[in-house]
């Protein structure tokens, strides 16, 4: 074995082993507070942030609206991630599987979309799409709150589109998301803009990119770019570090 080759092994050690132990460092008591619920919130705080509430799988005609595209420019947003043939990517919170089905045609040949949601009737609706569209590197699952239970370096790309900021266990699905990821695995947070005042969407369902880049540097993530020429949102992208758990440290509170 080529000392490349060892130097990649050493890391994904590193990595699945520090990942692992994300979940078990800090006691739930020290992640979340609570207080009384707003009217789109659950209730639940995580680093300075009401968690908001998800979106039912009944609302799951507004995320295949006909203008979607016009409003959010989800071409933008295909052109930004550049995937490339054999690419996997998941797609966390994937709904109806709208932007799975845009961008399984971009990782082909040899690429796949595991499109993961944890609401069995959009998993459902989202099974009856894929079927219609005839796109068979497209493999719904369904998670869990906690987890999005994907194979172990498993995935090039993690993408969550409107999605972060409605995870009710965000430091448990992340640390999750890490033991996906391959070495060099990149993260996409796209979320509303929380610091521009004319996007159409309610408060709690925006987040700033400051806000994103906190919680994301909690873990082994580096920040590569923040695109911004969508209307609507922005695209927060962060990659594997191999050796960002021995040099930044580990923290028992992500607020301390």
């Amino acid at each position: 074995m080529n000392p490349t080759a060892i130097l990649r092994c050493i890391c994904m050690v590193l990595l699945i082993s520090s990942s692992a132990a994300l979940a078990q460092v800090a006691p739930y008591a020290e992640r979340y507070s609570h207080l009384p619920a707003s009217a789109d919130g659950i209730g639940k705080t995580y680093m300075g942030r009401e968690i908001s509430a998800v979106m039912g799988w009944q609302g799951a005609a507004w995320l295949e609206r006909e203008e979607r595209n016009r409003e959010e420019r989800t071409d933008l947003l295909m052109a930004a991630l550049a995937l490339q043939p054999g690419t996997v990517v998941a797609d966390i919170g994937a709904g109806t599987g709208y932007l799975s089905r845009r961008m399984a045609p971009a990782v082909m040949p040899g690429g796949k979309v595991w499109a993961v949601d944890v609401q069995p009737e959009m998993v459902s609706l989202m099974l009856a799409a894929v079927k219609r569209s005839g796109l068979t590197q497209i493999e719904a699952r369904l998670g869990a709150v906690d987890d999005i239970k994907l194979p172990v370096s498993s995935v090039d790309l993690a993408i969550m589109v409107d999605v972060y900021h409605e995870l009710a266990y965000p430091y448990e699905v992340m640390a999750s998301v890490l033991k996906a990821l391959k070495p060099g695995g990149r993260v996409a947070f796209v979320e509303y803009k929380a610091e521009d005042p004319r996007v159409p969407i309610k408060p709690l369902h925006k987040m700033s990119e400051a806000q994103i880049k906190r919680e994301a540097a909690v873990f082994p993530l580096d920040w590569e770019r923040t695109v911004s020429t969508l209307p609507w949102q922005h695209v927060v992208e962060r990659a594997v570090h191999c050796f960002c758990a021995n040099r930044r440290g580990l923290r028992k509170n992500p607020e301390s």
